[in-house]
């Protein structure tokens, strides 16, 4: 007995396992389930926080409405009564030079209202897309802040104008009216359409033209120079029909021409511009617009650098 208890080998130790608790495994080799509170939602998904997004930027469009019209009209002497006044100018000189060669206007017997209904929508354009075009230069400081972006430049600036040349328009037609006595049946449709149209191919240059002329600072004056006859293709002075036919074929690609065309229908029930095309004048404004945005978005960094 002695032999076979020294023969045995030594009992080796067990090893020690860490103490269990009920249901350690389970825990640790399941992933614990995320409450609903927990899983994380995208931007677009989050109706709130879009609402939130979009009052931040009308709240941002506000002030910078705000400050344009504080430093615009607010610190000259007159304010927006020069607003009026200028376009006024502009209509009463044309009216007299035109009186003194001419007999009658084109349409009508009231050179005020010919006029008007010619210059009115152009001058509408012509300050929205100047305007829109240097919205990033003028709003540059504020540009800075996080809180700010070059889309509020932008809206900011073309809302300003559109509701100022909207006025203006509306005063300077219902005084026109109001002194020459016109009994003209006003056909509002087509003059909402003009209105409508000159805005959007407003934007849709001004967008181009803010991206031409930040990326190239030498654009702005050989736009200037190149739109300067402008003024007497667009048909403010004369009607499409007054045209030689070589003259209709190539100035009827200019969209102002449709524009003041179109508001003139809306003033004197005789007249039937049948040239006129509203898809044509849209699409060229929706796609300049687009355009506009999209370089904007690509370089806005570029041109704020600069």
């Amino acid at each position: 007995m002695a032999s076979l208890s020294s023969s045995a080998p030594p009992a080796q130790p067990r090893p020690l396992s860490p103490p269990k608790t009920q249901g350690t495994t389970q825990i640790s080799a399941q992933t614990p389930a995320q409450t609903p509170a927990q899983i994380p939602t995208s931007p677009a998904a989050n109706p709130h926080r879009r609402h939130r997004r979009s009052m931040a930027t009308l709240r941002t469009v506000a002030a910078l409405v705000l400050r344009e019209m504080s430093t615009r009209y607010g610190r000259t002497p007159g304010g927006y009564l020069w607003g009026i006044l200028e376009p006024l100018a502009a209509i009463l000189f044309l009216s007299l030079g035109f009186s003194l060669v001419i007999r009658t206007p084109s349409l009508g017997t009231s050179f005020l209202l010919f006029y008007a209904t010619g210059f009115l929508p152009f001058n509408l354009y012509q300050t929205l897309s100047g305007t829109v075009a240097r919205a990033l230069a003028y709003s540059r400081p504020l540009l800075r802040y996080p809180a700010v972006t070059w889309l509020d430049a932008i809206l900011a600036r073309f809302v300003l104008n559109s509701l100022t040349g909207i006025v203006i328009t509306t005063l300077l037609i219902t005084g026109i009216l109001a002194v020459i006595d016109s009994r003209t049946a006003i056909d509002l449709p087509p003059l909402v359409e003009a209105i409508t149209l000159a805005m959007v191919l407003g934007l849709g240059v001004g967008c181009i033209n803010a991206v031409l002329m930040g990326l190239f600072p030498l654009w702005d004056v050989a736009w200037s120079i190149i739109t300067r006859p402008l003024f007497l293709a667009s048909g403010v002075i004369y009607i499409y029909e007054d045209l030689p036919p070589v003259a209709q074929d190539v100035l009827w690609y200019n969209p102002l021409l449709h524009i003041t065309g179109l508001m003139r229908t809306g003033f004197y029930p005789t007249y039937n511009a049948d040239y006129v095309s509203h898809s044509y004048v849209l699409l060229i404004g929706l796609a300049l617009t687009a355009l506009g945005l999209i370089l904007m978005r690509r370089y806005h960094r570029v041109i704020l650098n600069r």
